[in-house]
């Protein structure tokens, strides 16, 4: 049954929710970047000079915007802390709209959700540019991509956070198929599955390669450095991750010259991050080539979850290729987001131009085969045939019209073939001579 629509608008009892939305997960991000670095700067025995230009840097380096720091770009930003960024954004607004919310008090929330984090950023931007001109390594960003940074992440929070709130409803009240909302759980099964097998596939190789990553630890003797590379490697772990994903679908990952993929591997200079320790190095064995079950292993998830309810054969093929469509575009928007210029490294990312493609193909082939092979394409029905009527049996009251009673005769008229049987039994009967009444006697 459709919920009732609530018509009240944004009122006073809504404005601390908006406020929640619009300041909260920004204000959060504010707060632990802004201790994490002060702590730094004070255990590093600096003075607190450029404190606030670091942070409204971090800020924005939390939303994907490259951080330039004497004439370099840090563009491979840790993806985590988006992840999280996006979460904080999807769930408070999913907890101010209410499943009955009338479309104006939908709009306010969203334009909370924008407003917010766009005014942060002005904010985050005109500090940067201040403090410029006292740390003159430190460079303002760009501010259309900092904006559109800021406008995509949370958008797509707000996004993720509203349609699960208000998504059946306007199934409901549109012209969408049914299957829409399956695909997109189709599509989240895909996604989750090929990211946790990728890491689980990245914490075995950081196994196989135990000796490297204590290599890499051993370029600081003291605790502080260890947690800090500790420290960097959970936050790149999604980065990582992502890269295993694109070997395991057939694509291929990059970072400046080392080029690594199921099939080859190409070595070169690798910054000293512990995590980076999982990367292959050749040459390379098959064990690299196994790979592509984790890639196939995922496209059965994806048909397996299409399949919970059979549709016939298109309406199924149309589900199962919309939810290995929209599985490519996140994977390809987190493969864009984990990448990005690394100093003197290069660039560093997966192979855009392949890695859409490879999983949408690993998604759509085995995902319809699972389909097919596990019942979910059904055959259409075809509507019954009207059953066939009895003949109406003959009745006394047949005999009868308008309350008069038929003569025999003309309630069956005589065909020739009753007339022929009437002659001959007639005449048979005159051709019989008759039986004698008395029976003589012999005279003695």
């Amino acid at each position: 049954m459709t919920p009732v629509e609530d018509h009240r608008a944004a009122g006073p009892r809504q404005a601390r929710d908006l406020l929640r939305v619009a300041f909260g997960p920004a204000s959060v991000a504010l707060v632990i970047i802004a201790a994490v670095t002060l702590l730094q700067l004070v255990i590093a025995n600096s003075d607190l000079t450029g404190a606030l230009g670091a942070i409204a840097s971090m800020w924005l380096g939390v939303h994907g915007v490259p951080i330039a720091i004497g004439g370099r770009e840090m563009g491979v930003l840790p993806l985590l802390p988006v992840l999280l960024m996006l979460w904080g954004t999807a769930r408070t607004t999913a907890r101010a709209t209410p499943a009955t919310a009338s479309w104006f008090v939908v709009r306010w929330v969203v334009a909370s959700a924008l407003g917010g984090p766009l005014l942060f950023a002005a904010v985050a931007l005109a500090v940067i540019h201040d403090a410029a001109s006292v740390l003159t390594e430190l460079q303002t960003p760009s501010a259309l991509r900092a904006f559109s940074s800021v406008l995509a992440v949370h958008a797509i929070g707000a996004a993720l956070g509203v349609g699960s709130r208000v998504g059946q409803r306007v199934a409901a009240t549109t012209m969408l198929p049914d299957w829409l909302g399956g695909s997109l759980r189709a599509a989240k099964a895909g996604v989750v599955a090929l990211f946790g097998l990728s890491a689980a596939v990245t914490a075995g190789s950081l196994v196989v390669h135990w000796a490297t990553m204590h290599q890499l630890y051993a370029i600081t003797d003291s605790i502080f450095g260890q947690f800090s590379l500790t420290l960097l490697s959970v936050l790149y772990a999604p980065n990582v991750i992502v890269g295993t994903a694109a070997i395991a679908v057939g694509s291929s990952a990059h970072l400046g010259v080392a080029s690594f993929s199921s099939f080859a591997v190409f070595g070169g200079d690798l910054p000293a991050l512990p995590m980076l320790a999982a990367a292959p190095s050749p040459p390379l064995g098959p064990v690299w080539v196994a790979l592509l079950i984790v890639g196939a292993s995922s496209g059965v998830a994806v048909g397996q979850q299409c399949a919970r309810r059979p549709l016939p054969f298109l309406p199924a093929m149309a589900k199962l290729l919309v939810a290995a469509g929209c599985a490519a575009l996140a994977m390809v928007l987190l493969g864009y987001a984990g990448g990005g210029r690394l100093g003197n490294f290069g660039d560093v990312g997966v192979d855009q131009g392949t890695f859409g493609f490879a999983v949408f193909f690993w998604f759509a082939v085995v995902g319809a085969v699972t389909v097919v092979m596990t019942g979910g394409v059904r055959r259409r029905l075809k509507p019954p045939r009207p059953p066939k009527l009895p003949e109406p049996a003959s009745s006394p009251e047949a005999d009868f019209l308008d309350g008069h009673a038929v003569p025999d005769d003309a309630a069956e008229p005589e065909t020739q073939d009753d007339a022929d049987d009437d002659v001959d039994i007639t005449a048979s009967l005159e051709q019989t001579p008759s039986a004698p009444s008395t029976v003589e006697r012999p005279h003695d």
